[in-house]
């Protein structure tokens, strides 16, 4: 019996967000977890992102919840366009700012600066001693954009609390404002407008339109107990978008059918709506040695024609005096949009939509990584995560022409990760 007891509060806190399992804690004590995560990508953006969360057991019923992010991304980020043998120059959606890109190397703006702030508050109610109710508000704020969200979620256990059912909704709205206005869809991109120095009228109108967006996610998830050390969960996400969906900072290239130098470059296009449907399904297991297995598949289409899998694996090995080792790996890949290009012709029409977003093509990712942590029976917990991310594509299509032959259209993107982690309770 002992030993039963040791796996189920094993189990227990390993899947604590899971089944929304929680200890009684004395109403002065807020559960607190810090995080700084370090994300550098060779040659491209680099990220830095503290973040704080804290979670109090306010009586025997209520939970309040917070969390405060903050990240600062530098670097280098591609603007879309294809390489050429000739240099190449680009100008801001506002064309007060220009940058030259050598030959035969992958168009990026090196200027890339962006910060965010973003405040989450969740207050988790128990309604009787099945169900319970959440509430949640979140804020994100950018240079150049504004997020709301408002969420609600319920959630009911059997009685014989093997079972829980989960319902959940959140609604998002953005507010888009680019730097110097959303440029029109697939328009070319003039490098004249860079010594424009008007009055007023001529910033209103380089300003353009701001550009909104909404957002509306449904969840229904079942988790399900198998035995004593091991449960299984599953989740149906819907999603649905509408609104301003275009990156007005990538760029499309045309080119010349023959040569495949660049004749011209436009700012990309995509549709106003977009669908998504997810399942997520998460198997978690203890073993009597307190080493944990958890691994977890996610299935994603939507209307654009993006088809995702999602890979995840990690084994926690825990030694003596609350040390622990923990292997990740996570694998990914997914189907190009219907409209994404390497680049359109100048002998062809304009399509509707068109992107060389990189993140709409077809690839593939794979990460690895490991933790290493200690945590102790009074809820303090530390850990260091190191991880190495490659994402792959097809640089060589068939569709290439000229001297984009012998360039790499979709180079690999490698980055390193590292996170520090610590929770204490205060």
């Amino acid at each position: 019996m002992s030993e039963f007891r040791k796996i189920s509060g094993l189990l227990s806190a390993a899947s604590a967000s899971l089944l929304g399992a929680h200890n009684a804690q004395a109403e002065s004590a807020w559960d607190v977890e810090t995080a700084v995560l370090m994300y550098s990508e060779t040659d491209r953006v680099s990220v830095v992102e503290p973040v704080i969360s804290a979670k109090k057991d306010l009586n025997d019923t209520d939970i309040l919840s917070m969390k405060l992010t903050l990240n600062a991304l530098t670097g280098a980020s591609a603007n879309g366009a294809v390489p050429s043998s000739q240099p190449q120059t680009f100008t801001s959606p506002s064309g007060k700012d220009t940058y030259t890109v050598d030959p035969n190397e992958t168009p990026k703006d090196p200027s890339f600066r962006d910060a965010r702030a973003s405040y989450g508050i969740t207050w988790d109610q128990a309604l009787d001693r099945f169900d319970r109710l959440k509430l949640g508000a979140n804020v994100s704020v950018e240079q150049d954009f504004l997020s709301l969200s408002g969420n609600a979620g319920w959630s009911t256990e059997t009685h014989q609390r093997n079972t829980r059912y989960d319902i959940g909704a959140n609604l998002e709205l953005d507010a888009i404002s680019p730097s110097g206005g959303a440029p029109e869809p697939l328009t070319v991109m003039d490098l004249n407008a860079s010594n424009d120095n008007g009055g007023d009228d001529d910033d209103e109108e380089e300003g353009g339109e701001h550009k909104s967006r909404t957002v509306l996610d449904l969840l229904l998830g079942v988790t399900q107990i198998i035995d004593r050390s091991s449960l299984f969960q599953v989740n149906l996400s819907l999603s649905a978008a509408d609104g301003y969906m275009t990156d007005p900072y990538k760029f499309v290239s045309v080119v010349d059918p023959v040569s495949g130098d660049p004749v011209r470059i436009l700012y990309e296009s995509r549709p106003s709506t977009r669908s998504k449907t997810s399942i997520f399904g998460k198997y978690k297991k203890a073993f009597a040695n307190e080493d944990v297995l958890t691994a977890s598949l996610r299935w994603m289409t939507d209307d654009w024609g993006v088809d995702s899998q999602t890979l995840d694996l990690s084994y926690r090995l825990v030694f003596d005096g609350g040390h622990y080792l923990q292997p990740h790996l996570r694998l990914y890949r997914q189907t190009a949009a219907d409209f994404y290009r390497y680049f359109l012709r100048s002998d062809e029409p304009l399509p509707r939509h068109a992107s060389a977003d990189y993140r709409l093509g077809e690839l593939s990712t794979r990460t690895v990584g490991i933790k290493y942590g200690k945590s102790d029976p009074f809820g303090n917990d530390w850990s260091v995560r190191l991880e190495y991310y490659l994402q792959s594509g097809d640089g060589s299509p068939t569709e290439a022409v000229g001297q984009l032959r012998s360039q790499d259209l979709f180079p690999d993107v490698e980055a390193w990760i590292v996170q520090v982690n610590y929770a204490f309770r205060w």
